[in-house]
């Protein structure tokens, strides 16, 4: 079951304009709309419980809600060529309306009119066109191009509030006003008049009675446009076109010099990165947010602009006039995405670049709160700390950050900027974490003050991307992007490296040592899987796979592992003489990315590409139960020591908390072969579960009452019924692993009884590559006639 959701995620790209208004306020004052990588997250302020809008295939640019809160709309960007879809909810049922591929690569904006009866959306620059849409009808009235070499290319969008057949658009060298006709199925088009001011349009906000027009510019002033509107309401088109009044910015309050002409001259001041988002309360007065981070309460002073004196003024050289008086201001720690005004509580919701929600309170001094926070990156690696459950860590672009499983709040933040955390790994005693970044380096940090304990320079020279560390806290693993596994020694004083292991040619994928830290498990992208003596450091075994190996994992008992790679299959090993048990199909369309066990070793879960978390159980190879809800790839998955809550994360930065299922033991009974999808009717504390039942052998019995044979027929049944490729014995599962550790007991025995592997005893060092066969004829299946079934934040430079 989903617990929770973790991350305020928008399109951020660097090649390309992040997209603007990614945080909504519905009407009702209550819940709060916002993007996470292709899905849209609803979320219910007071009591915390989420739900999903699904049915984009790509990051998720724009978001708008109807006027009156019945509707939800939003466009997506694409690659090349490749269609963009807009999409339309029903808010309260969650239902996709409408879902529309009239534009090209990238949605810049979706608005709904006033009258809530049409739907506008803008493409992108490889698009230009803008298409009007009949909800009722579900039928798109008319479409044109918006954007030229002469007319500049448009970015946004706004409706006007008393003429639904009527919008604004702006962008670079472009400002209009469009007013469409539904019956000729036409609009109509009007170019504001400017003068020979020229600006880049980011953001549109109209008066109540569409008398006025303010726009934000990335110039750092606010035009303020005359619509020209008539009176009469039925009279929508306008026979004259808007007029700019005045360029706005804020006035200084400071002594002018004497030495000027003029001593009552007045000077402004504009804001820095630019005017980003805007909002116009009731009142007349107006919400600010900059590209540095500033949000200001102004209003407009109540005098003739062309009263107005200003220091060296001229028309063209320096347009703009101190026409707005800040009342109050607050800054945050990157650039303004959002501003929503709530009514209801009086406070302002703002979202940020930087993929943070912070509220204003407006009733309280204008004072600001951190109330939701993320990276904004993909997210490589998540760490709980040893057998503590109440924090957890994740790393990504630029810094690590610990989290509280209970609050979901940040604790804490350890910045290193521009670089790349690939890989974090907690001491035994909890003192110390450490880290590899891409930069070659090995940094250590404590957990509870983010101070730097010790470096380790130049640990790889293509980055470092894998951490073990042994229990007693004196050797370290590292894994490297060009292959290498080079053991280090930690001391007080001193951090030396022992000896580096040369056996892997590609990136490093992941590093596991045995609890009696004798040997050790690394697994690489070239798709080797190696088992290494840590005392003479030396290789004892290798396991090849025809494909990338994401990750591996030993099972608890240590005499087993398991690997997920990208050709979407999962294998069992046996790690006394490195043979293959299983393998097993862990997804039917993407790569297999993470895995980790359940500390029995009864169950495991699974992450990937399809976006989808699985536990599996370990014996019999199927999936018992299945959580949804990620928007993006999965990149790691863990569970917490005390068994009550599954974290994973993902390549948008989504953090996902999962209750973890009641399991139960008798895998006959019907109700542990159906597993329950997260489908997220989104809530931090409850969601709506809907079964997914695994169609078995109706045969199929407790394990517990099965004989030897009995369970292995039954184990043969169920791989063929979910399709599992697999060359297994009875003596492997049945009684794999005791005859592993019968084996290890016995060094004279030099062969197994029953095995499919050939190999000989094994003699460190000088193992012999395994070469394995994944394929199962699909002739024997046929022949046998089956079918498949805030905290702190600390900056090192």
């Amino acid at each position: 079951m989903l617990d929770s959701v973790k991350g305020y995620v928008r399109y951020n790209s660097s090649s390309e304009r992040s997209a603007a208004g990614g945080l909504k306020l519905h009407p009702d004052g209550v819940h709060v709309i916002y993007s996470l990588g292709i899905k849209l997250i609803v979320l219910n302020w007071n009591t915390g419980t989420q739900r999903f809008l699904e049915g984009h295939t790509n990051n998720v640019t724009t978001i708008d809600v109807s006027k009156s809160g019945k509707y939800v709309a939003s466009g997506q960007v694409n690659y090349m060529v490749f269609k963009a879809f807009v999409c339309l909810w029903d808010f309260a049922s969650g239902d996709l309306l409408i879902k529309h591929d009239s534009h090209k690569v990238r949605v810049e904006s979706v608005i709904f009119s006033s009258c809530e009866s049409f739907l506008f959306s803008l493409g992108g620059q490889d698009d230009g066109q803008i298409v009007v849409f009949n909800i009722k009808t579900e039928s798109a009235i008319c479409g044109g191009s918006l954007s030229s070499v002469a007319s500049g290319v448009a970015k946004t969008l706004k409706g006007a509030n008393m003429r639904g057949q009527c919008f604004l658009s702006g962008g670079e060298g472009h400002l209009k006003t469009w007013t469409v006709d539904p019956v000729r199925r036409v609009f109509t088009e009007l170019n504001v008049n400017l003068g020979k001011i020229r600006r880049i349009i980011t953001c549109i906000q109209t008066t109540p009675n569409d008398e006025f027009a303010y726009c934000g510019t990335t110039s750092g002033d606010i035009l303020k446009l005359n619509l020209n509107y008539p009176s009469d309401l039925s009279k929508v088109e306008s026979d004259t076109a808007a007029v700019l009044m005045g360029c706005y910015g804020k006035l200084i309050k400071k002594k002018v010099s004497t030495k000027l002409k003029d001593v009552n001259a007045e000077d402004v001041s504009l804001y820095s990165a630019g005017v980003t988002a805007l909002y116009l309360l009731k009142d007349g007065r107006l919400l600010v947010g900059s590209g540095l981070g500033l949000v200001d309460l102004v209003h407009e002073r109540n005098i003739n602009v062309n009263t107005i004196v200003t220091k060296q003024q001229t028309k063209l050289t320096k347009p703009t006039v101190p026409m707005l008086i800040q009342e109050k201001c607050v800054f945050t720690n990157s650039g303004i995405s959002s501003l929503q005004y709530n009514p209801v509580n009086n406070k302002v919701f703002v979202g940020t670049v930087n993929c943070e929600i912070f509220l204003i309170d407006m009733n309280s001094g204008f004072t600001l709160t951190l109330v939701n926070t993320c990276h904004t990156s993909a997210i490589y690696d998540l760490q709980f700390p040893v057998n503590f459950s109440s924090v957890f860590a994740t790393c990504s672009k630029n810094d690590i950050r610990i989290w509280s499983v209970r609050t979901l709040n940040e604790l804490l933040r350890i910045s290193v900027m521009n670089m790349i955390c690939a890989c974090i790994v907690f001491t035994y005693d909890g003192k110390a974490i450490l880290s590899g970044w891409n930069d070659g380096f090995i940094r250590c940090f404590t957990p509870q003050s983010g101070k730097l304990k010790f470096i380790i320079p130049n640990a790889h020279n293509r980055g470092v991307t894998a951490l073990a560390i042994t229990q007693d806290g004196t050797r370290l693993l590292s894994g490297g992007g060009e292959g290498q596994v080079r053991i280090w020694k930690l001391t007080r004083e001193s951090q030396s490296l022992q000896c580096v292991l040369k056996e892997h040619t590609s990136s490093v994928s992941v590093i596991q040592i045995k609890s009696d830290s004798k040997e050790a498990m690394s697994a690489s992208t070239d798709g080797t899987c190696v088992l290494w003596d840590l005392i003479k450091s030396t290789r004892l075994i290798i396991m090849i796979l025809p494909s990338m190996i994401m990750s591996a994992a030993y099972h608890p008992s240590e005499v087993q592992l398991i690997t997920c790679s990208t050709n979407k299959m999962i294998d069992y090993w046996e790690t006394c003489d490195g043979s293959i048990i299983r393998s097993l199909e862990g997804s039917d369309v993407a790569a297999v990315n993470c895995v980790d066990f359940v500390d029995d070793g009864k169950y495991f879960l699974t992450g990937g590409a399809d976006q989808i978390v699985k536990m599996w159980m370990y014996r019999e190879g199927v999936p018992c139960f299945v959580g949804i809800g990620h928007a993006a790839s999965i990149t790691k998955i863990k569970i917490s020591p005390d068994k009550k809550v599954i974290v994973s994360v993902s390549a948008d930065g989504g953090i996902f908390l999962w209750t973890f299922p009641e399991l139960e033991d008798d895998v006959g009974d019907s109700r542990s072969l159906s597993s329950k999808i997260s489908r997220s009717t989104a809530s931090i504390s409850e969601v709506s579960r809907k079964p997914y039942h695994i169609k078995l052998n109706k045969n199929v019995t407790s394990s517990s009452s099965l004989p030897r044979n009995s369970n292995m027929e039954k184990i043969n049944n169920i791989c063929l019924d979910q399709n599992v490729q697999s060359e297994i014995s009875e003596d492997q599962v049945g009684g794999g692993l005791q005859k592993c550790l019968d084996i290890k007991s016995n060094a004279a025995a030099s062969t197994k009884s029953k095995s499919t592997s050939s190999l000989s005893s094994i003699k460190p060092g000088k193992a012999e590559k395994i070469t394995l066969s994944l394929r199962t004829k699909v002739s024997e299946f046929i022949a046998q006639g089956r079918r498949r079934g805030g905290g702190r934040k600390i900056s090192h430079t």
